[in-house]
């Protein structure tokens, strides 16, 4: 299926340089962040501070270990120069390494990922990141103050919370859906109140969380009223994913009684 305009305009949205010098694990890295952002390959830390130099981008994927200049040196390097000292890293490295020489220099750094890794893992965990830099990215684009809007195309409701959370927000979150309207309240990245017609609270976040289209808006000059919720952002979503599994275990089960009837 061609990608339509909006994901397209996602996609590319947020630069990411992957930086290993194994080109097994570039290949297999590149080809799972593909998919979420514009993702460029670097062979060493020399390659990618050429790179990074030429083109700044606005995440850096980055293993430890590597010959000649290695990540941490690399990093070093680029927080010394004031065009690139503020591109935030996620090192890959062992156990060892990240406790006993990254650890450290927690500034600037969103993530360690332990070796050996899971894919998926370092997807899901990458994906956060690049979503909370999406977020700002479409905050300073903004034609109005504060405002800013998109389409569940672009970001999906999981990814939107997620991101609200990751960045502490405080703001209101319409979204519109055939005709539905659910406004959620944000205080410091935690959703305190939802509103979906005639349902509120939790009820009304579940629901929402289903719409995998339409229209949303941010507005970071609202802050939470009242509170009618009191799980984490996240434990509003690990519950809402427990009830749509939940459904469609039902919905399989309800067919698979009908073939057998």
């Amino acid at each position: 299926m061609a990608m339509n305009d909006f994901e397209a305009r996602s996609k590319n949205d947020v630069r990411v340089l992957v930086v290993d010098d194994n080109a097994l694990v570039l290949d297999l890295l590149m080809k799972g962040l593909s998919p979420h952002c514009e993702a460029r390959a670097a062979a060493d830390g020399a390659d990618a501070l050429l790179k990074i130099v030429d083109d700044p981008p606005d995440l850096i994927v980055c293993d430890y270990k590597m010959p000649g200049l290695n990540g941490r040196q690399l990093y070093e390097k680029l927080r010394s120069r004031q065009q690139t000292r503020q591109i935030p890293f996620i090192f890959l490295a062992s156990r060892g390494d990240i406790e006993e020489k990254l650890r450290a220099i927690a500034e600037g750094v969103e993530e360690f990922i332990t070796k050996p890794f899971f894919l998926k893992d370092l997807v899901r965990r990458t994906k956060k990141v690049i979503d909370r830099l999406r977020l700002e990215k479409m905050q300073n684009r903004a034609t109005r103050p504060g405002v800013i809007q998109g389409r569940l195309e672009e970001m999906s409701m999981l990814d939107l919370m997620q991101s609200l959370e990751m960045g502490q927000k405080s703001c209101q979150l319409t979204i519109r859906h055939n005709g539905d309207t659910c406004v959620m309240d944000f205080g410091a990245g935690q959703c305190k109140d939802a509103k979906l017609g005639k349902v509120e609270g939790e009820a009304a976040v579940y629901q929402a969380v289903k719409w995998s289209d339409g229209d949303f808006e941010i507005n970071f000059n609202v802050q939470p009223s009242r509170e009618t919720i009191s799980r984490t952002t996240t434990g509003l979503l690990m519950e809402a994913l427990r009830l749509v599994d939940e459904e469609q275990r039902d919905a399989t089960d309800e067919s698979a009684a009908v073939t057998e009837g």
